[in-house]
């Protein structure tokens, strides 16, 4: 791989490219501030899982096992075998290395929650945006390649208010009335690094990042009388924890004939034992309008509490069968996939939670008409579903199912940056979990946007 000095064009494109990094950064952690699921079942296990997987496999129910894009534009994440198939250009003549597609994607969600109980006509609604994958991927070779990023796993949000009324346990008599308040924040993250390399049809990869979140659970107590004043209190307990996390995966490929392939996919991760550290807090407050809650008294404080997490182990196989578009020809993609996620083994400070084993079907489609001067002939269209349980279980199994469709929208360059590539991934994804068994049922849809911008890096210049 040679490197070049850059032209005062490129140092233009590379600090536009750095500022637009930095704006979209800067825009997620505001989302992230801002936004409030207040989703009860967010507070079992590590929270409600995130869309794990990129815009465009969204866009066909979660696709990710046999999924390799052959044109550089997308990163699967999911399956780091698939970074051995970032694009790379060639010189004819010397059959070296002469550039690599270097890709930077990112994905932005906007939900909207209905929660509902049953037999009950009234329903609460959140909306949010939230930040959703930050990842670059490049060739380091023909058959090498290296992605690194920072998405999340999971998020915990919820406010619930209880108001009670409060008798005499002798006369019966009503007393006081008592409000009750539970919170909860938090979430976990995973910043990873991964490999991926090829011999001949098969590819085999790795991520190795750092897995870490925060649990905070709150519950507020006050009682309310016309002639006695009551300190209210505090029952928190905050947890962080973190450690070192790894995946592989495999892809093979078939090629049925000329034009289809079939790519049989792997990727899962064994059990992970993260170290934690806990506070407990039991304490009297008031609440100042300058200041906010402030502490009176200070019950019981216990700090630094060591223990674990653990994490459990899942596992997903699927296969895409694809045929990839031609000058006068269009292509599609159909795939399925299968994944168990064993957790019967979280633990929590050697605590078990309200969890159970999970699988999930998705099956996807993608079509690619025949490439035309009009934009929706240029564009990819994407369609599938998945159905399972979620792995919280109140009492009752919570079933789950979903539907989703997506676009990959490419946008027009100029002359002056036929170099570059842009694609605009949309998925639009509608989920729903429990029924009128469950305590909840919750209704979600989500807008996906993600952006990929490549472009091809060390290009050896004959002019300048």
């Amino acid at each position: 791989m040679q490197l070049v000095k850059l032209t005062t064009t490129e140092k233009t494109k590379a600090l536009y490219c750095f500022r637009l990094v930095f704006f979209i950064s800067f825009s997620c952690i505001f989302f992230n501030a801002d936004a409030q699921d207040n989703s009860p079942y967010s507070r079992y296990g590590v929270g409600d899982i995130v869309p794990s997987t990129h815009v465009a496999g969204r866009g066909m129910g979660g696709l990710s096992a046999g999924i390799s894009d052959p044109f550089g534009l997308t990163i699967n994440f999911n399956n780091p075998a698939s970074y051995a198939n970032f694009q790379t250009v060639r010189e004819l003549k010397s059959k070296k290395l002469a550039s690599g597609r270097a890709i930077l994607d990112i994905g932005l969600n906007f939900e909207n929650r209905t929660l509902k109980e049953p037999g009950n006509p009234e329903k609460f609604t959140a909306s949010n945006a939230l930040f959703s994958y930050m990842q670059i991927g490049m060739p380091l070779t023909r058959n090498w390649g290296l992605s690194f990023g920072l998405r999340p796993i999971s998020r915990i949000s919820y406010k619930i208010f209880k108001t009670e009324l409060l008798h005499d346990p002798l006369s019966s008599a009503p007393i006081d009335t008592a409000v009750t308040r539970y919170e909860g924040e938090g979430g976990s993250y995973i910043g990873s690094i991964g490999t991926g390399f090829k011999i001949k049809n098969f590819s085999i990869g790795a991520n190795v990042g750092w897995l870490f979140g925060k649990k905070d659970y709150k519950t507020k107590r006050t009682f309310l009388n016309d002639t006695v004043a009551y300190y209210q209190a505090n029952f928190e307990t905050a947890s962080t924890f973190g450690d070192l996390y790894f995946d592989i995966g495999a892809q093979y490929k078939i090629e049925l004939n000329k034009k289809v392939v079939l790519t049989l996919g792997a990727y899962g991760n064994i059990r992970h034992t993260l170290n934690a550290t806990k506070d407990i807090i039991r304490e009297t407050f008031t609440f100042d309008a300058n200041q906010g809650e402030v502490r009176l008294d200070s019950v019981s404080d216990q700090k630094n509490i060591k223990g674990n997490l653990i994490y459990p182990s899942s596992y997903t196989f699927g296969f895409a069968l694809q045929k990839l578009p031609e000058v006068k020809e269009g292509g599609w993609l159909f795939g399925i996939d299968f994944t168990q996620q064993n957790w019967n083994q979280y633990r929590f400070y050697n605590q078990a939670d309200s969890v159970q084993n999970k699988w999930e079907l998705r099956i996807g489609t993608e079509l690619r008409p025949v490439p035309g001067r009009t934009l929706f002939s240029n564009v990819t269209y994407r369609a599938g579903f998945f159905i399972g349980p979620d792995y919280i279980r109140i009492n009752k199994k919570l079933s789950r199912f979903g539907a989703s469709f997506g676009m990959g929208i490419p946008m027009k360059l100029s002359r002056q940056a036929l170099n570059q590539a842009t694609i605009i991934n949309l998925a639009l994804e509608y989920g729903k979990r429990g029924n009128n068994n469950n305590v909840l049922r919750e209704n979600t849809f989500r807008f996906s946007v993600g952006f990929s911008l490549s472009d091809f890096w060390f290009i050896k210049r004959k002019y300048d």
